[in-house]
C-alpha cells in the first residue's frame, strides 16, 4: 500500500477518546416500546397461572378462617354449657355434695383452652401447607427440617412437655380440682389452682404449693367418695365392754340424729370392738363413714362427746391424772415397793465395783 493511501485511510478513522468520557446510550423510544410488548406479552401468557392461584389461596384462608371461627365458637358453646349444668346442680341438696362450681368452672376452661388451641393449630398448619403447596414449593424438606426441629426442642423441653402432657391427661381424667385435699408425694394440702403445668396447693400452715404435674408419680385424693372418721377409745382392762359399747352406741346415736352432723355422717356410728388389749389398757376402735373431707370435723366432735358420756358413765380413760399412793396401794400392794437392787449384796460384782478404792500407803 503506498504512503497516500495509508494517510487517508488513518485520516478517515475515527479519533480514539478515553474511555471515561464514554457517554451510556440512551433507550430510543423503539426500545422503550419492545419491553413493553414484552411485558404485556408475559402478563397476557400468565395472568391465568396467577389469578388461578391467587383465587386458591384466597379461597384456603376464607376456609380455613370460616371453620376456626366456627371450631371455636362450638367449643366455648360446649364449656357454657358444661357451666351451666354445674350451675343448676349446685343449687340442690345433692349438688352441695358432690359438685363443685369452681372446679368444674377451671376444669372446663382448661379444657376448652386446650380444645381451642389444638384447632387453631390444626386448622392454620394446614391451611399455610396448603398454600405453601399452591405456589407448587417442595414440602418434604420443610416437613424434615420442622420433624428435626421438634425432636430438637422435645429434647431440650422435655421437663416442659411432660408437665403439659400430665396437666392434660390429669384435667381429662378429673383425678382432681379445686377445692379437693390431695397428698400428691412432693405436697399435700387443699388444691387452690389447677393448670396446665403446675398445680397449687394450700398447706395445713397457709403456705402454697407449686407443684408441677410432671413430678406428681401417685395422687392421692381424700375428697372423692367418702371419708372415714376413726376414733381409738383406751379404757382400762378390769372395764365391761358390755357397758362400754352401750355408752358408744347412745353416743352415736345421739350424735346421727342432731344437725349438721346428720348430714356430715353418710352411715351410722359403729363399734367395731377391741384393737388391742395390752396389760394395762384396752382400745376400742369406733368409726363412721362421713363426708368427703369432713372426717377429722367428725372425729373431734365424737371424741367430744365421748369424754363427756364416759365423765357421766364413770368410765376412767387411761391417760389421766396420776393415781395417789393409797389407790396405788389399794390397786397393786406391791406398788410401793422398791425393786431389789444389786449393790445391797456386797459381795455382787456391782457392789465390789463401787467400792472405793483404798488410798496407796505413804512410807516416810
Amino acid at each position: 500500500m503506498s504512503l497516500p493511501a495509508v494517510l487517508l485511510t488513518a485520516g478517515s478513522s475515527p479519533s480514539p477518546t478515553p474511555s471515561g468520557s464514554t457517554t451510556p446510550a440512551v433507550p430510543s423510544i423503539q426500545d422503550a416500546q419492545e419491553s413493553a410488548t414484552q411485558a404485556a406479552s408475559w402478563v397476557e401468557q400468565n395472568w391465568s397461572t396467577w389469578l388461578a392461584i391467587g383465587l386458591k389461596v384466597l379461597l384456603i384462608l376464607v376456609i380455613a378462617g370460616v371453620l376456626r371461627v366456627l371450631i371455636r365458637r362450638a367449643i366455648t358453646k360446649l364449656i357454657d354449657r358444661m357451666n351451666r349444668t354445674a350451675q343448676a346442680v349446685d343449687g340442690t341438696a345433692i349438688g352441695g355434695l358432690l359438685v363443685n362450681v369452681e372446679r368444674r368452672r377451671q376444669r372446663s376452661q382448661a379444657i376448652g383452652s386446650v380444645l381451642r388451641s389444638v384447632a387453631s393449630f390444626v386448622i392454620m398448619g394446614t391451611a399455610a401447607l396448603m398454600v405453601l403447596s399452591a405456589f407448587d414449593i417442595n414440602l418434604a424438606p420443610l416437613l424434615a427440617s420442622a420433624g428435626v426441629a421438634g425432636v430438637a426442642i422435645g429434647f431440650g423441653a422435655r421437663n416442659l412437655v411432660t408437665d403439659f402432657l400430665s396437666g392434660v391427661f390429669m384435667i381429662l381424667e378429673d383425678q382432681y380440682g379445686v377445692g379437693d385435699s390431695i397428698d400428691a408425694g412432693v405436697a399435700s394440702g387443699e388444691v387452690i389452682e389447677v393448670g396446665l403445668r403446675v398445680t397449687k396447693l394450700r398447706g395445713d400452715n397457709g403456705e402454697i404449693w407449686y407443684v408441677r404435674n410432671g413430678e406428681v408419680k401417685r395422687i392421692g385424693n381424700l375428697s372423692q367418695g367418702w371419708s372415714t372418721a376413726g376414733v381409738d377409745v383406751t379404757v382400762r382392762p378390769s372395764e365391761n365392754l358390755d357397758r362400754v359399747k352401750a355408752v358408744l352406741n347412745e353416743v352415736g346415736e345421739a350424735m346421727s340424729k342432731e344437725e349438721p352432723w346428720n348430714e356430715l355422717l353418710w352411715g351410722p356410728i359403729e363399734v367395731l370392738g377391741l384393737d388391742s388389749v395390752l396389760l394395762d389398757s384396752m382400745v376400742v376402735r369406733v368409726s363412721a363413714k362421713t363426708m368427703p373431707g369432713k372426717s377429722l370435723t367428725v372425729e373431734r366432735e365424737l371424741r367430744w362427746r365421748i369424754k363427756r358420756a364416759f365423765d357421766a358413765a364413770d368410765i376412767p380413760i387411761v391417760g389421766r391424772a396420776p393415781l395417789t399412793a393409797e389407790e396405788q396401794a389399794a390397786t397393786d400392794p406391791t406398788a410401793g415397793m422398791a425393786a431389789p437392787s444389786a449393790y445391797s449384796n456386797t459381795s455382787s460384782p456391782q457392789a465390789q465395783a463401787a467400792t472405793p478404792l483404798a488410798p496407796p500407803s505413804v512410807t516416810k
